[in-house]
């Protein structure tokens, strides 16, 4: 006589208190009113100073020299820059707990680099000049990476130790690469100049709509890896006994990752810290559960990107600084903060 077998166990976290629940929904609430309110200032703040009410006919009316100037530049740059802070964001969060280092970011496993490499070699190589170009070339690179460094890390058997090393030796190799070529070729520095800073001034439509397939696909990669993440996160053991499959969840996270933080590097360049923060700031008040962090990272994000934008513009009238550098200034600080906090907590 044929018995079924039981049903294979599945990760299960438990639910949180009705309390708590609704203190971090009202508070993702509040992210998101927040986002919503950077977003606008965002729109109304530049480096050019226009009236409220000049912005807002140029946003709704779209007629003349200022709805040129807000439609075509700072609704693009705004948008552009709630995507990308989206997709760090959310590939910060992954990658950390992929590689359950609080402290890691995008540009630990070589990814960023790989884009920088990739646009660095199509300007060298090839004769690309235009953003449109670069967007194609700085995914393809990412991409390349992400593959790479899952076979590196051990594939089936990667663990968050090899994925670590395979990252330092992807990153130091094209470090040196990048280097090399920018050093032959005067025209290729001056060109990647601007982009490896990371900035969303070059914004425009053409470009979100190249990089939103990408996004959108990485984003519902990333949100569904929540419950084998929060396995995964009490180790590989445990993890297996709860019902996770680890190969597949490790290949889904690095896919996730490569093609949210390769589509943004590709649309703004190399922008630093923003994986970093948001992700372990989010942490110290949702606990560990993936399946807080990754939508509070997703809202949070895109308000420290848009913020340290505005911040950019505003400090260096008529001129502006790139968000790239903004968000270092902000990010070494807060990274040193981290860093130390993390020690003192093992002493």
């Amino acid at each position: 006589m044929l018995v079924d077998s039981p049903p294979e166990p599945r990760a299960q976290t438990a639910p949180a208190p009705p309390k708590r629940l609704a203190i971090r929904m009202v508070g993702l609430l509040v992210s998101a009113a927040l986002l919503l309110l950077v977003f606008l200032a965002s729109i109304a703040v530049g480096a050019k100073s226009m009236p409220l009410d000049q912005v807002w006919h140029g946003l709704f009316h779209d007629s003349g020299t200022y709805g040129d100037v807000v439609v075509g530049e700072r609704l693009a740059r705004s948008l552009l820059g709630l995507l990308a802070g989206a997709a760090l964001g959310l590939s910060g969060a992954v990658l950390q707990a992929l590689t359950r280092n609080p402290l890691a970011d995008p540009g630990l496993l070589g990814i960023n680099l790989g884009a920088s490499s990739a646009v660095v070699t199509a300007i060298s190589f090839f004769g690309v000049t235009s953003l449109s170009g670069y967007v194609w070339f700085a995914f393809l690179g990412a991409s390349l990476v992400g593959v790479l460094l899952y076979l590196l890390g051990g594939a089936r058997g990667a663990t968050p130790v090899r994925l670590a090393l395979a990252g330092t030796a992807i990153s130091a190799a094209l470090y040196g690469y990048l280097q090399a070529v920018m050093i032959m070729d005067g025209a290729a520095l001056n060109k990647m100049r601007f982009w490896t800073v990371g900035s969303l001034a070059s914004a425009n439509m053409e470009t979100i709509r190249q990089v939103l397939p990408f996004l959108a696909v990485g984003t519902v990669l990333a949100l569904g890896l929540a419950r084998p993440l929060n396995a995964m996160a009490m180790g590989d053991d445990t993890a297996r006994a709860l019902g996770a499959h680890l190969t597949r969840t490790r290949a889904l996270s690095m896919a996730a990752a490569t093609l949210l933080c390769g589509a943004a590097t590709a649309a703004c360049g190399p922008i630093v810290f923003v994986g970093l923060m948001v992700p372990h700031i989010v942490r110290s008040f949702t606990g560990p559960d993936m399946r807080w962090i990754l939508p509070y990272a997703a809202v949070l994000s895109p308000v420290l990107l848009l913020g340290a934008d505005v911040v950019g513009r505003i400090v260096a009238r008529p001129s502006e600084l790139q968000v790239g550098i903004v968000t270092a200034v902000i990010g070494a600080p807060v990274f040193i903060l981290l860093v130390r906090r993390r020690k003192l907590a093992q002493l």
